[in-house]
């Protein structure tokens, strides 16, 4: 018996250790289902809440957050709940009993959950977090980094200690979700070294990663436009990656995706084509403001007439719930697509303009040049916007918010400038890179002309800002020493002041650091030289001679921004030569994997310089990949979907006839004849006295003809017939010269049936172009190389070809109605054989 109460007595003992080592407080967290109940347990236990209690609790309330959707969150409601601030301080006080993942953890959610910065909690958080840094395992290191970017410290020294870290242990960090989540918190301080470290780190950890992981790539992306660097390699894999997720991804995540690849210049075929039709599956379950805006923005752009109308009716039906950015994201996509969708235009603005007071000043900039390029008619509106620029403008520090307010205000009408926006602007011209000096000079010439003082003289307000813009230009270019950087700063540049003011220096410039000239940059730099149309031999050799040392480093999409230079602009050189072949052999092996419209350019490039690679030509003209285009026509953008239909039409034209052994169709007649309806024929007063003085030399104007449309449809500004004896031939109809109400001058149109008239036996056609700046390169008579290739296809169709440059017919040597007529006798007859 005494043995049987002692047993009893010591199970009663166990039974009471037990029930007092349980955590009640956490069993009673752990089965709430609600941020109430949380913060109820919270208030009912305030005495007895540890460190571990407290971390749990706000881990909780951001969790059940996290798991709603955006428009359903509840985060003020918590923020305002009196137990909200128990928690607030309980963990400000028990810091120091923290663990490190605890630290980490506490500080991202209490910012999710939106507790400001500058509060005293976050703070001594950050600073705990600080001194232990370095003990720091990379997954807590991870989210601390993602800590410091909410809070807008990516440029600050903690980041750069950061950066440090990463740097450090780069090879020992194996998951790729910390990997690439690191990548974009140290993407404003990696060095180049650093970012070609991640780059190869990241294209390692893709390969080893469960595919389904979307975010990672996504990710990496993100990194890689933070960067500003388009590399093609790990770009492609991540496509690849993300191509097989999208029955996943959602319309946000596709509109975060298409964003980041247009930032990159990033344009995939497959891509397009499947988001396209996992958008349109996804129309009937994007009812909330938040999801339709986001599937709206990402879809109108590459949707049919009829998907667009249904859009549109839906947009006009949600429109009064829209936040002011969905507004603004929302115009946008309608200006992007040209919409005359009045009924909508009108909700959106009014939308817009009573959000006015919550917009950022680059907002407001987007704003105003998204209903302006629409034409949207408000002027209520649109005075209302000028003076919220102007206001913005003069209270402004930065270089880049500065020039976007300034290039937007130039384009409302305005009869003076405010003297505070020209101090403002003069204030930071010299902190403007080469772009922005640039966009402000155009800016500033509209100011000039649309003043109206400028009738009597330029005011001396402008010309003080202009010469401080072209100070400040030359200054840039004189003290740039690194290639790469300037090349960034030009990629966009074009326009009156530049060509006027700067590129001469430019090409100074560029020579002065040709040592630089490597494979990474070979395509930008080609890229520019066809932009800015400049023929220089030395740059263009050096691009030869790295381009063909170097040809298996560059991606072979990138081949075809190579050649450019040589193509449009005629350098015919053995280097060219050898170019031009060493990027056949690259080309080749990938020819499947370019996207259509891009290969059209390319095969096209190739053409213009009388080349015709068979595996390229033959690849492009089946029913395979001209299907494919047509496929992917539908997702471009209108002005790249006309310039490929165009393309392939000039690119057919040119293989039919100098390479009619392919044995290609032509296949653009109806094309050719639709586009000839459009074409406006106006004339120039050089080529209206060229017409003149040739019925004078050839015996009447019934021996010109002018505005000739060819087999092929190319467009001969004069022909004339000339028999055996060289004696011109009349024509039965000949083509007049017609004055519009407007005093334009035009051709009457010619088409090809009442032109193509049989030659007498030994006589020959004559076609006579006159060559305007655009058929040669910029500062030279460096003839370009679409008007050579012109030039071959005509006399393939049976003309002889007589080009007339402006700079000679302008020149001072004819000046006289004798010269010029003299002139074009020895053009049209002399030296001819037969």
């Amino acid at each position: 018996m005494f043995r049987l109460r002692t047993v009893n007595g010591s199970l009663r003992r166990l039974l009471h250790v037990g029930t007092v080592n349980r955590d009640q407080v956490l069993e009673q967290l752990q089965v709430c289902s609600a941020e109430e109940q949380v913060l109820d347990v919270v208030g009912k236990n305030k005495a007895k809440l540890t460190v571990s209690h407290v971390g749990r609790a706000v881990g909780m309330l951001w969790q059940f957050q996290k798991e709603k959707p955006q428009i359903l969150r509840t985060v003020e409601l918590i923020k305002s709940h009196p137990q909200f601030l128990t928690l607030r301080v309980l963990a400000e006080n028990k810091i120091s009993l923290m663990d490190d993942f605890m630290l980490v953890d506490m500080l991202y959610s209490f910012l999710r959950l939106n507790v400001d910065s500058h509060d005293s909690l976050v703070q001594q958080l950050v600073s705990e977090a600080w001194l232990r840094i370095d003990g720091f395992q990379m997954a807590s290191l991870s989210k601390f980094a993602i800590c410091l970017s909410d809070q807008h410290l990516q440029h600050s020294p903690l980041m750069g200690h950061i950066t440090s870290i990463v740097d450090q242990r780069l090879s020992s960090i194996d998951d790729a979700r910390i990997l690439t989540t690191l990548m974009i918190s140290v993407s404003s301080l990696a060095s180049p070294r650093l970012r070609d470290a991640l780059v190869s780190r990241a294209d390692q950890l893709l390969d080893t990663m469960d595919p389904l992981h979307y975010n990672n790539p996504r990710r990496v992306v993100q990194f890689l436009r933070n960067i500003k660097y388009s590399h093609r390699p790990l770009l492609d894999k991540c496509n690849k990656i993300l191509l097989r997720n999208i029955p996943r991804l959602d319309a946000a995540d596709i509109s975060i995706i298409m964003g980041l690849y247009q930032s990159l210049q990033f344009n995939n075929c497959d891509f397009r084509l499947a988001v396209k039709q996992r958008l349109i599956e996804l129309i009937d379950s994007s009812t909330g403001p938040f999801s339709f805006t986001k599937l709206f923005v990402a879809l109108v752009p590459m949707a049919s007439q009829a998907v667009r109308e249904g859009l549109e009716n839906t947009a006009l039906l949600l429109a009064d719930e829209f936040s002011a950015q969905q507004a603004l994201a929302v115009a946008e996509a309608l200006e992007e697509i040209q919409s005359r969708n009045l009924s909508l235009l009108n909700k959106i603005a009014s939308v817009i303009q009573r959000n006015l007071h919550v917009y950022k000043p680059v907002e407001v900039a987007r704003i105003t040049q998204t209903l302006f390029l629409l034409q949207y008619q408000n002027p209520e509106l649109f005075a209302k916007l000028r003076n919220i620029l102007v206001n913005l403008l003069q209270h402004s520090v930065f270089p880049y918010e500065v020039t976007m307010l300034t290039r937007v205000l130039s384009m409302l009408p305005s009869p003076r400038l405010d003297e505070g926006v020209i101090s403002r602007v003069d204030a930071v011209v010299t902190q403007c890179n080469l772009n922005d000096l640039n966009t402000i000079s155009f800016a500033v010439a509209k100011w000039v002309r649309n003043d109206p003082s400028y009738r009597h003289n330029t005011p001396s307000k402008y010309v003080r800002l202009l010469q401080t813009l072209n100070r400040c230009g030359h200054q840039r270019l004189r003290t740039a020493d690194r290639l790469d950087l300037v090349l960034d700063e030009l990629k966009y540049i074009s326009g009156e002041w530049f060509e006027e003011m700067l590129v001469e220096e430019t090409m100074v410039m560029l020579q002065r650091m040709m040592d630089q000239i490597n494979w990474t940059n070979v395509p930008e730099l080609a890229l520019f030289l066809t932009r800015i149309n400049h023929h220089c031999p030395p740059l263009m050799d050096r691009i030869a001679t790295v381009a063909i040392k170097d040809i298996d480093k560059i991606h072979h999409s990138a081949t075809y921004a190579t050649l450019l230079p040589f193509s449009v602009l005629n350098y015919d050189t053995a280097q060219a030569e050898e170019l031009f072949d060493v990027c056949i052999q690259r080309i080749i092996p990938h020819i499947g994997s370019f996207d259509p419209h891009l290969l059209v350019f390319l095969a096209y490039c190739f053409a213009v310089a009388d080349s015709f690679p068979e595996e390229l030509v033959r690849e492009i003209f089946t029913i395979d990949f001209l299907g494919k285009l047509d496929a992917q026509l539908e997702t471009l953008a209108n002005a790249l979907n006309l310039r490929t239909r165009l393309r392939l039409m000039e690119l057919n034209r040119a293989v039919c006839l100098e390479c009619p052994e392919f044995q290609v169709p032509w296949f653009h007649e109806s094309y050719c004849q639709h586009l000839q309806k459009k074409v406006n024929c106006s004339v120039s007063p050089a080529q209206q006295q060229i017409h003149k003085m040739l019925g004078e030399v050839l015996g009447g104007i019934n021996c010109v003809r002018a505005a000739v449309v060819t087999p092929y449809f190319y467009t001969v500004d004069f022909e004339c017939i000339l028999d055996k004896n060289l004696r011109p031939l009349p024509y039965s109809e000949p083509s007049t010269l017609q004055i519009s109400d407007g005093g334009k001058a035009s051709w009457g149109t010619n088409t090809l049936e009442n032109i193509r008239e049989e030659l007498p036996p030994g006589a020959q056609r004559v076609a006579v172009n006159f060559l305007d700046s655009r058929s040669f390169c910029k500062s030279s008579h460096h003839l370009k190389g679409e008007a050579l290739m012109r030039k071959r296809h005509l006399e393939i169709l049976g003309y002889r070809v007589v080009q007339i440059p402006h700079f000679v017919w302008n020149s001072m040597e004819l000046s006289t109605q004798d010269a010029w007529k003299e002139y074009l006798k020895e053009k049209i007859f002399k030296d001819i054989s037969f």
